[in-house]
């Protein structure tokens, strides 16, 4: 499908889509580290919002000023950021997410040379009505230090039709998404693959134009036969790493939900409309599925993992972490024991961006599937 090679082809090489299109609009662009990062203000502000997932290769600076036991997301990031892989960014903004990441902040302020700097520290805690408080309060910060940074204003108009936007990309993933829940073999993984990494690169419109068609198109072709594929659930935070969907798929498996850091935990839950925006942008992000680093009840994202692991007929949960990424494992063994509990089997894969293995993630697929 030409949309989906569109997208496939925008994301394969994301920095060069980045100076791309920065040349051509003349916009700003704007690195994020986190699916917490306020997309709404960027866009209103003009900018592009293009989503930091890692390193380019090897790592060959960052190690020193980072430990080599933090997570590859961080120390492949600052890495490119160090040899200069990232100069065409005119700023950089850091969500208060993970110790890692907060961190990273620190050193990426001192040392990279990537515009100016915004930290955006959201509550930890969000199921309480100070935490709402202090997110919209948060948040109306963030827009005026953007309108700062930017030097431009940007006007309640300007975040209405924002959220638009990305309320139309959300709705649209969102039937994508279902989608492959109906009908696991509507849409190869790997088409899914670059859809979701497209939707952290590209120009937010631009992308909702060839979203829309793709999804509109998948809707209308007749469904597929019936497939003996095992149905697997997606649980963790997999962020620059290869189409692991491809490898699921020949192992036997069909991937029919996630709540993935990079896939549906960001791209899903609109912003409400007709209200100040402020407040509802706000809103959004303080009930929208949480991430381990932030907090709405001691077993809230075991809940959450269950209904949608059972909403999805799942028949196995698959859990990809990145090594040495503290917060998804210090979870995953309350989150596994209410899986047993329901009678749902899990796999625990740790990967690493720089090194990892589609070998030996095939076998254990394989063998996972075989028990299932």
């Amino acid at each position: 499908m030409e949309a989906i090679q569109r997208l496939k082809d925008s994301c394969a090489d994301s920095k060069a889509y980045a100076r791309r299109w920065k040349e051509t609009t003349g916009g700003r662009v704007i690195g994020t580290l986190c699916s917490y990062a306020p997309e709404e203000l960027i866009l209103a502000g003009g900018a592009l919002a293009l989503r930091i997932v890692g390193g380019s290769g090897s790592i060959s600076k960052a190690d020193a000023h980072l430990q080599t036991y933090s997570c590859s997301l961080v120390r492949g990031a600052l890495d490119d950021a160090l040899n200069g892989e990232l100069d065409f960014l005119d700023g950089a903004i850091f969500p208060h997410t993970c110790d890692s990441i907060q961190r990273l902040s620190d050193i990426w302020r001192m040392n990279a040379k990537t515009g100016f700097h915004l930290d955006v520290v959201l509550p930890v805690k969000l199921n309480t009505q100070s935490a709402r408080d202090y997110m919209t309060a948060v948040m109306r910060k963030a827009r005026t230090d953007l309108e700062g940074v930017l030097e431009q204003t940007i006007t309640d108009e300007d975040l209405q039709t924002a959220v638009d936007t990305v309320n139309g990309i959300r709705s649209a993933m969102q039937r994508l998404y279902k989608l492959r829940d109906d009908r696991p073999g509507a849409i190869a993984g790997s088409d899914l693959h670059a859809i979701v990494r497209a939707s952290m690169v590209m120009d937010r419109n631009d992308f909702l134009s060839s979203l829309a068609l793709v999804v509109d198109t998948l809707e209308r072709k007749p469904e597929p036969g019936s497939t003996a594929a095992k149905r697997i659930f997606l649980s963790g935070g997999v962020c620059n790493l290869p189409d692991i969907y491809g490898v699921i798929e020949s192992a036997g498996g069909a991937v029919v939900g996630d709540d993935l850091c990079t896939g549906s935990r960001g791209l899903t839950g609109l912003v409400d409309t007709g209200g100040d925006p402020m407040d509802a942008i706000a809103d959004r992000y303080a009930r929208r599925a949480i991430c381990p680093a932030k907090h709405a009840g001691i077993t809230s994202r075991g809940d959450d993992l269950v209904r949608l692991a059972k909403a999805s007929r799942a028949q196995g949960v698959i859990f990809l972490f990145l090594k040495f990424c503290d917060p998804h494992a210090f979870d995953y063994p309350y989150l596994k024991s209410m899986l047993d509990a329901e009678g749902i089997p899990s796999l625990l894969v740790e990967l690493e961006a720089q090194t990892a293995s589609q070998g030996q993630f095939r076998t254990r697929c394989e063998a996972f599937m075989e028990m299932l």
